[in-house]
Formats: C-alpha cells, structure tokens, sequence
C-alpha cells in the first residue's frame, strides 16, 4: 500500500499597503511676497512587507474547544444552528440517523459502509451487561448475588432475545453479537466461523432453558420460590441495576430494562438505579464489588481500532489481565484452562494457527460459560458533523475512537482545500469523569479523545486498516522465528525476516531491582541466554533528541528511560510505589519479555531500540515496539512523572484509583482538583533540590543541567496553565473546567510534522 499524500496548501493572504504622501512640511516665513508653491511630490508607496510564510507544519486549526452535550438531539440542532462542528460520538438512533441524512448541511467520512453523501455508518461494540461475580452473598450486606455463579450468568444467554435487542431496541442498526469477537471482523467472518456458528446455536434464545437453569441454580444457593417470587433468608431476592441516564445512553438504558424486566418475571425484585456515565462508574468499576452496590450494569464498549487479532479481547473483558480498567477485574475468578488460555492469546505465545485455533476455542466456550461481561449486539453507528469539516476517523470507532482526529483536523474552502486556522467546536456526551495522569488515570473515551491530541507515539494507526505507519520513528525491523505465521504489508518502512534463532544480548535489560534501583541484565536473569521469538528493532531520527515539548524542554532519552523503568517498578512489592493492581500486569508482561536494548552511538541514528520477546503479532508492523513515552493512560515526561512518583512515595497521592482507595489517598490528577497544590509542592521541593527519579540509574542519562532546565520550564509552565499535563502532541492542553465540562487545546506552533503529512487518511482505500 502507498501513502497518497493529498492537497498542498494554498495561503492566500492580503496585503494591505499604507499610502503615504510626502509633503512639504509648514515652515514661518518672514513677511513678505508669498513665494512660489514647490512642486507637490508623487505619493510614495512603501516596499510591501513580505507576505508570512505560509504555514507548513504543525495542525491545521488554532485551536479546538470541546464540551459536554449529553443531549445528542440537543448536539444535532447545534451542528444545524452552525453552533458545534462536530459531535464526536458515535450515535445508533435511528430516528436521529434519518434526521442527519435530510439535511445536506451535516456530513461524516467514508467508513465502513458509506449510505450516502451526507452522514456515514460505523461499527462499534454495542449495548452488553457487566455482571458482578463476587460472592454468593456480598460480605457488607449479606445479600444474595446469584451473579456470582457462572451457571447463573450463563443463562443469561438463553435468556435474552438478540433479535429482540437488534430490532425493537436498536432499531435495526445493528448485527446480533455472541461473544467479544467482533462480527464482521477476520476472527469470526474468516478465521473461526465455524466455531462462531456452533456457539451461536448453542446459545440461541430459549426462554425455558434459561428459566431451567436458573431455578436449578437459585435452589443450589439456598433460595426458596413462594408465592411467585425468589427469597433468600426470608427476604425478597433483591438485583441492583445500574442503568445510564444519558440520552446519548438510551440503547443501553433499554436494554438494561428489558433483562430486569425479564428477571423480574422469573421472580426477582429489581431496583433500577439511575445515573450518569459518571455517577454509576464508581459504583459498579472502581468501588469494592463485594459491598454489593450492584448486580448488573448495563454499559456499553467502544473500540478505537480495528482489531487485525482479537485474541486479546478474552483477557482484557474476562480475566484479571484487564485490571488495569478497575478493580471489579480483581474478582475475576477463571476456570485455569481458560485463563491459561486467554493469558497466551494476550501474548501471542503459540507458533502456528493450529495451536492459535486451539487457544480459540478454549476461550469461545468458556468465556460464555463464565459470562463475566456478555456481548450482545454491534451497534452500527454514525457520527454527525458540518459540511466543511474534514477528520481521519477510525473505520470501526468513528472520530470519538480516532487516533488521528487532531493531526488530520480541518475546515475544507469551496474548492476542498484545507483552510488554515479556525477553532474546532466539537462535543461529547461527557467530559472530565475521570483525572488525567499518564500512569493510571482515567481511560473513558471522552477523557482518552483528548488525551491523543496531546501526545506522540513511535507508529501511529491507519485508520482505515489499524496496520501502522512511523511516526517518531523513520523505520523498524522485525525479526521473527521461523514458521510463525507472521506477514508484513507496509514494507516501504517495515521489513520481515524469519530466522531460525533470536538471542537476546547479554547486556539488554531484562527486569529491574527495585532496591538498588538499577536494571537487572539478561547476563544476570538468564546465565546461559535468554531466546525469544521476536525482535523489534526501531530507528528514530538523528534529531530525535531535538524534539521540542510542550513546556519549552526537549525529548530526552531520560524520557525513554523511566518510561522503561515503570514497566518493572510498580509490581515490585520492594518498590516504595509499588501497586498491587500493576503487579498482575506485571506478570503477565515478564512471562514474555525478554529483553530490551537502547543504542545511542549509530552515526546515523539519534536512537535505535531493539526489543526482544515472545510476543508476537500476525503483522510485523504491529510486533515493532519502539518504546516511545506515551504512557497507557496518555504522554508522560521523566519530569512531570517524577512529581507523581514523589507524591505516591510519601502516600499523599497515588497513580491508580485502587491504590488510592487503599491509601484513603487522592487519585492523582495533572490537571485539576486537589492534586494541584500537592504536585505544586513536590515541584518546588524538586526545583531546589535538581531531584532526578531513580538516581542510580535516571543519573546516568540525564544530566545535572537537564534536570535544571526540565524543573525551571515546568515550573514555568505551571505558572502559566495551572495544570502539570505535558506533551509533544499537535496541540498543548490549554485549559480545563471540570465544572463546565470544557476542554481547550491549542495548536503547538513547534510541532514539526508536516501538516499534509497523515491526510492520505481520508482517503478511501482502494
């Protein structure tokens, strides 16, 4: 595939000279004949001044300012009232979807199936149930959960009527959904669909069976039927729904409905509970399960990429590999043949498709047997905006799931060209329902939208294939062992060989004391060597190091360094910041880690990563890991991490909001609330006293005059903007207000890509 780099940008600007007449100037004469008039001059035009370059790197736009609209009918008349440009979420209303399409003032991008010229249809995962499977009876309360067990939640599957759910609730637009593999993606059309039809007919809709299986269940736990209704100690048998209250939520509010409705049926008392996306997170997310403030939520899952291998889905939505999204992963509690099982999907750790089908099938039959999460329908979607706004946004998550939304960003003239400048009104349902710190904050889309703006990655996502493209990097290798069923298809900047053998180099980094603070070799992990089954090696540019950052600083390998550091720290118990949430990714990640080098002595490179492991993708240019500091949780700077890690270290504040919870700590925030002055101060003690994090080892690439500089421009910064979120992204956040739901983003005038450079993005593929 080649990139077709379009439109070149035409400024066209006015020049407006300043006529100005020489005359002569009054002088006193003594009295006497007037003397003839000198001769009136010819008006001298001044030089023009020299038009401003036009603009050639960085955003297009000056700057976007995004708030919160709950309302999407709301959003819609705005978008007509030229009020708003974009409301980036992805709607499934049908009555709002034929709305759209009769005014030819909105318009959306070509995705994956175009319906006409005006608005454009998206797939998304839709409307699903997240179950709560602690107990059977809740520790705080000792009430009844029958969630708890598996044979209870599968039922749930007989139960509801997915065509029921796809036609009356979403009005059509949408394909029934068996399991967390996407439908009309390459695992289930292509790879597996055989074993997707048999598991579509086990679990088609049968009321009896379900109704069977659950009485069955309920009388296992103890529960007694009278009189038509479920009781348990002789109370009524109580289910907590946490419903959406959102108008942009209705589908999920309804679908939430109709298994209470169901259930209550059966014999059971439900309590709907009704809030916002913000209002119910804590309750059924972050909040310890076992205090039994919910049975059932009823949610919704967005993707921001195509998913080229979906293997990952059974460990991120059923197992405690996906902790990292809230304690309720904590509890999961898995048959270990399936948790093996989803734990090698998530690693790639098998060597032909035989075994991957293998690994397949475990995880189909019993992630709908343990039905910790149930998927259901997959909404298709569409996202409206004005006419002359142009946007890459993803084939599957729409612009709310783009990765290149900022970087492609713009307002087309008549003849289809870029305009230069302008600010983008854009809006969401909600905004600011989680802080923002790059380690472990908030991870919703409305918070991750802008986050991506503000921030750089080492390859960036087609939006149109999910395969990537360098971004900060110029090129990658990637080395595979032979007889893995690896291909590579962007070869003009990333190229494949199959070996027989992979050694990791004595001297690479293989795991972190945390004691001693330094890095623990390959030479000293694994005495006789350590193999693996891939090797990802990246070439950043000679200037890489010259990369300018929000704050004034520049990009160091400091950055790369403790970025490096905090994928070991925080699972060590003997770290002074360690995490028990961070220790099971921790785990899982070392099970397939093998090592990983930073060479900074190439003439021709400013910076070469290798990195070796077992993991592994069915593209090479998803297998390249260039180690590049953007965090999971957004961009993260060795100097605004370290006031983070000074704060945790004293307990006074803490990454993630479980540790918060166990340390009755703040959950750290960049941008706002109580973490600011905290920060403030750890910031000025850092300042006095040139801290640098992880001396031991941090002091051997950042230097004494670095860190000055680092402290005194955030210093600056903070001073200037209230708020510590740092980035090298095409806009700098400017502000926020969490009590507004606002957030602004100005464009960063030292960004240095190309401003063309992505728009091949909007672009229909061949």
């Amino acid at each position: 595939m080649t990139k077709k780099l379009i439109v070149t940008i035409v400024v066209v600007m006015a020049i407006v000279g300043l006529v100005v007449s020489a005359c002569p100037q009054e002088a006193i004469e003594p009295p006497g004949p007037e003397p003839d008039p000198e001769p009136t001059p010819d008006p001298v035009e001044p030089e023009p001044e020299p038009p401003a370059p036009a603009r050639t790197t960085g955003p297009f736009l000056d700057e976007v300012v995004i708030n919160a609209e709950p309302s999407a009918e709301a959003a819609i008349q705005e978008l007509k009232n030229d009020a708003l440009d974009v409301y980036a979420y992805a709607l499934a209303d049908a009555s709002l979807y034929v709305e759209v399409l009769a005014d030819p003032s909105l318009r959306a991008l070509d995705s994956l199936r175009q319906v006409s010229q005006t608005t454009t249809l998206v797939r998304q995962l839709g409307p699903e149930l997240t179950f709560n499977p602690v107990g059977p009876v809740f520790a705080s309360t000792g009430k009844l959960n029958p969630f708890a067990v598996p044979e209870f939640r599968e039922a749930m599957h007989w139960l509801v009527d997915r065509d029921h759910v796809v036609g009356d609730i979403m009005g059509g637009l949408g394909v029934p959904m068996y399991s967390c593999l996407t439908p009309h993606f390459a695992e289930s059309r292509d790879r597996y669909s055989d074993l997707m039809a048999a598991m579509e007919a086990q679990y088609a809709h049968h009321p009896a069976r379900a109704g069977l299986t659950i009485s069955v269940e309920m009388q296992k736990l103890g529960a007694v039927f009278e009189g038509g209704r479920w009781t348990y100690g002789g109370q009524p048998v109580e289910l907590i729904f946490l419903l959406r209250s959102e108008e942009t939520a209705k589908e999920q509010r309804s679908l939430g409905e109709y298994l209470a409705m169901l259930l209550e049926d059966l014999g059971f008392e439900v309590t709907r509970k009704y809030g916002t996306h913000g209002e119910l997170l804590p309750l059924w997310c972050w909040n310890d399960p076992s205090d039994g403030l919910f049975h059932v939520y009823a949610g919704a899952w967005f993707t921001s990429l195509i998913s080229r291998d979906e293997g990952w889905r059974f460990g991120a939505y059923y197992t405690n590999l996906g902790a990292g999204l809230g304690r309720l992963w904590e509890t999961y509690a898995n048959d270990p043949l399936f948790y093996e099982a989803a734990e090698k999907l998530w690693h790639s750790d098998y060597t032909n498709t035989e075994q991957r089908r293998d690994l397949f099938q475990v995880c189909l039959s019993h992630s709908m047997k343990e039905n910790q999460r149930m998927f259901l329908v997959t909404a298709t979607s569409f996202t409206p905006m004005r006419a002359n706004v142009r946007v890459a946004h993803d084939f599957l998550g729409g612009v709310s799931g783009s990765w290149m939304w900022a970087s492609t960003a713009h307002f087309a003239d008549e003849a289809g060209e870029p305009v230069v400048g302008e600010t983008l009104r854009m809006a969401m349902p909600d905004l600011l329902t989680g802080p923002w710190n790059p380690v472990g904050g908030s991870s919703w889309i409305w918070d991750a939208f802008a986050i991506r703006a503000t921030g750089d990655t080492g390859t960036q996502p087609d939006t149109r294939t999910a395969l990537r493209w360098p971004a900060r990097i110029e090129k990658a290798e990637v080395f595979v062992q032979s007889g893995l069923p690896v291909g590579v298809t962007n070869t003009e900047w990333c190229t494949l060989s199959f070996v027989s053998e992979i050694h990791a180099p004595l001297d690479a980094w293989a795991d972190w004391n945390a004691v001693q603070q330094r890095f623990i070799t390959v030479a000293e992990r694994s005495p006789g060597g350590a193999t693996a089954l891939t090797k990802s090696v990246s070439y950043y540019p000679k200037d890489i190091f010259d990369m300018p950052l929000h704050d004034g600083s520049t990009l160091s390998l400091g950055d790369f360094i403790l970025y490096t550091i905090l994928m070991f720290d925080r699972g060590k118990p003997d770290s002074a910041i360690y995490d028990e949430g961070a220790a099971y990714a921790y785990d899982s990640f070392m099970s397939t880690f093998r090592g990983v080098k930073f060479i900074t002595d190439n003439p021709d490179y400013g910076l070469i990563v290798e990195y070796y492991s077992d993991q592994w993708n069915l593209d090479a240019e998803l297998t390249v890991t260039t180690m590049f500091p953007f965090y999971s949780h957004g961009p993260g700077l060795w100097h605004t991490i370290a006031l983070g890690i000074r704060a945790e270290e004293d307990q006074a504040l803490a990454f993630s909001h479980a540790k918060s919870d166990a340390l009755g700590a703040e959950w750290m925030s960049f941008i706002d609330g109580l973490s600011l002055p905290i920060l403030e101060n750890y910031l000025e003690d850092a300042k006095a006293a040139n801290y640098i994090p992880y001396e031991p080892t941090m002091g051997l690439y950042v230097t004494v005059a670095e860190a000055a500089d680092r402290w005194s421009n955030l210093e600056t910064w903070y001073s200037d903007r209230g708020h510590f979120w740092v980035g090298s992204g095409p806009f700098y956040l400017e502000s926020t207000d969490a009590i507004e739901k606002k957030i602004h983003l100005k464009r960063f005038e030292d960004y240095p890509d190309p401003s063309d450079k992505w728009l091949f993005l909007l672009q229909p593929l061949d």
